[in-house]
């Protein structure tokens, strides 16, 4: 394995990343009924839950890509124990209001879910070399994305939508 210093320092910093992405995951999670995480602050807005979900769900489908495993989500069974009315492979992009709607998970199972995924991110990023961060894994953007860049892509869409759920839950609660 490659294990010059710039390639550790780099797992360091995308392991740090996502471990901010979980304790917010927590954090935001914390002290939510399922009608806290399902409520919406219009009929259009998403949910707390869905926003947990979907970030999680990206992480999982773009980790396990890149690790070429199987998706958490399948792999230990959260898309029976979820129930969700979406295909397997469904990760959100695309989802209309009602699915949004749809989306009725305790927070509790939530976090589960995002910590199983977070620690199939930590077996993935352990592997991690420089040639596998130069790997192009997908040649229909110019320029191609490498695994990298698909990284830090994950990682910013999971920031933005841990800071819309952090939103949600502070509108929440100032409507208590």
């Amino acid at each position: 394995m490659d294990e010059t210093p710039a390639v550790t320092a780099l797992r360091g910093v995308l392991a740090d990343a996502f471990d901010r992405v979980a304790e917010r995951v927590a954090g935001v999670a914390a002290d939510l009924s399922i009608a806290d995480a399902v409520w919406r602050p219009d009929p259009e807005a998403n949910s707390i839950a869905w926003l947990l979900w979907h970030l999680t769900r990206v992480q999982d489908d773009h980790v396990a890509d890149l690790a070429g495993t199987e998706q958490v989500w399948t792999s230990e069974g959260f898309v029976d124990r979820f129930g969700l009315p979406f295909p397997p492979d469904a990760h959100g992009y695309g989802h209309t209001s009602e699915d949004v709607g749809q989306v009725r998970v305790a927070p509790a199972e939530l976090v589960e879910y995002h910590r199983a995924v977070r620690a199939a991110t930590d077996r993935y990023l352990a592997t991690v070399t420089a040639a596998e961060l130069e790997r192009v894994v997908d040649t229909s953007w110019d320029p191609p994305v490498t695994a990298a860049v698909r990284l830090v892509s994950v990682i910013d869409d999971c920031a933005e939508h841990i800071g819309q759920a952090a939103y949600v839950k502070g509108l929440l609660e100032r409507r208590a």
